[in-house]
């Protein structure tokens, strides 16, 4: 009966974890908004008590943080910071990078097949940079698709799992400023096509670089967008 217990505690955590983590990454949870455990939990459908666990979890990972005084300790929704982007797309452009490099080294029949379907995402961008027509949900939908295919083409379990880990943290800036630099969208997508033929050539070091610059460009358009509407959450 313990075990069982303990599983279903452990499941509700997850639970919890997920649940919070989807409210900050969508922005229904604003950067530098108080957290209040008890709404939280009415929200999730469930006790108060895998909600402190999870925001404790999520404190480990940078999703909040904890403000404390004299009296007592409260938590709030991490900000989004210039500083934090950097290290999170440098992170992730790492990881990416090694990926990319596996990914590289398939045989040519999967390689082309992949090459196939990234140039089919870069064209669906290509359309919106040159028409303006979509929003920040269908830019970063595709954005995402085309990293995603690459990784599942080329990491093992411990390299995916570190990917899973950081692209939520990634997404929240992704997500929140997708839509701020559709014009240089461009400049995204041409990095797109050094990865891609990178990736028919099976050339390891021209994936991996190309991978590696589109995330550090990335967060260099990005910071100059936070720049003009400044860091969000932060007092």
């Amino acid at each position: 009966m313990r075990r069982s217990n303990k599983a279903e505690h452990g499941t509700s955590l997850r639970t919890a974890f997920q649940g919070i983590r989807e409210l900050i990454v969508h922005g229904k949870l604003s950067p530098g908004t108080w957290i209040v455990e008890g709404d939280l939990a009415k929200h999730l459908g469930m006790s108060r008590t895998p909600v402190r666990g999870a925001l404790h979890w999520l404190q480990r990972e940078g999703y909040v943080h904890e403000h404390k005084n004299v009296s007592k300790s409260r938590m709030f929704v991490a900000p989004l910071t210039k500083d934090d982007a950097n290290e999170l797309y440098a992170i992730i452009g790492r990881i990416e990078g090694m990926a990319g490099r596996q990914t590289a080294a398939l045989p040519k029949a999967e390689r082309a097949a992949i090459v196939e379907q990234l140039e089919a995402i870069n064209r669906e961008l290509t359309t919106i940079s040159g028409t303006k027509s979509s929003g920040a949900g269908g830019i970063f939908d595709l954005d995402r698709s085309f990293h995603r295919l690459i990784v599942s083409a080329g990491a093992g379990p411990r390299l995916a799992a570190l990917h899973g880990a950081i692209e939520p943290q990634t997404e929240r800036y992704w997500r929140l400023y997708a839509s701020s630099i559709i014009d240089d969208l461009h400049l995204s997508t041409d990095e797109h096509e050094e990865i891609i033929r990178g990736i028919a050539e099976g050339d390891a070091d021209r994936v991996e670089l190309g991978l590696r610059a589109n995330w550090e460009n990335g967060s260099l358009r990005l910071a100059r967008v936070i720049d003009l509407f400044g860091e969000r959450g932060s007092w």
